[in-house]
């Protein structure tokens, strides 16, 4: 099905001339799509000017190298995740713990449906760890997931509790997701289950 997926992308690429700033979206989208193919580190530059439909020299006008190219790509996924969890946060219906179990949910759904931009976002080479626009990405889906447990907390607990049981739901659902892509679940859980073990894991972090 993924499969199915990731060729009906390739088909949807138009081959034609662009706008001078549809070429740089156009070529993330591309990188993209070999990402989740072959994984970050299996394509080239080249080889990705010519699924878009450019001259191998095209890519550099809009960047520097391949490394700031597949960033984007990085960049625009935890975009994505960011903008997929709020909405089913704030979407969630149910008891005091759904806003919580509904992140939980998206996030492996996120990395289930892009497993390859998933690795890539937590994957990123050393030269990365100090690129401080990325970590701000990566902080404003932390900062989600800090706002819903806040609204669960009491009045008053401290900044600190609600960021140590936010990283505890984070480490569970980090763990969840890369246990699933990677196939190493030993029990395949129906979309039922893996709620109900979503909305379990928010009770046992979240309950005073």
């Amino acid at each position: 099905m993924r499969q199915k997926k990731l060729e009906q992308a390739k088909e949807n690429i138009p081959r034609s001339q662009y706008h001078h700033g549809d070429l740089r979206a156009h070529l993330i989208e591309t990188v993209r799509i070999l990402v989740e193919e072959k994984g970050a580190d299996g394509f080239s530059i080249s080889e990705a000017a010519r699924r878009a439909g450019v001259s191998s020299a095209a890519p550099y006008k809009h960047f520097g190298d391949r490394a700031e190219i597949v960033r984007e790509v990085a960049m625009a996924g935890i975009g994505r995740m960011r903008d997929q969890m709020d909405e089913a946060a704030k979407a969630a219906t149910g008891d005091l713990y759904a806003p919580v179990t509904a992140l939980g949910l998206c996030y492996a759904n996120f990395a289930r449906t892009e497993p390859g931009v998933f690795r890539l976002m937590f994957g990123l080479t050393k030269s990365h760890i100090d690129d401080e626009e990325l970590q701000a990405e990566g902080e404003a889906c932390f900062d989600i997931v800090k706002r819903e447990v806040a609204q669960i907390m009491q009045d008053g607990t401290p900044q600190a509790e609600i960021d140590r049981r936010s990283l505890m739901l984070h480490m569970f659902v980090h763990g969840h997701a890369f246990l699933e892509i990677d196939g190493k679940h030993d029990v395949d859980l129906t979309a039922e289950q893996e709620m109900m073990l979503m909305a379990d894991i928010s009770r046992r972090v979240l309950r005073d």
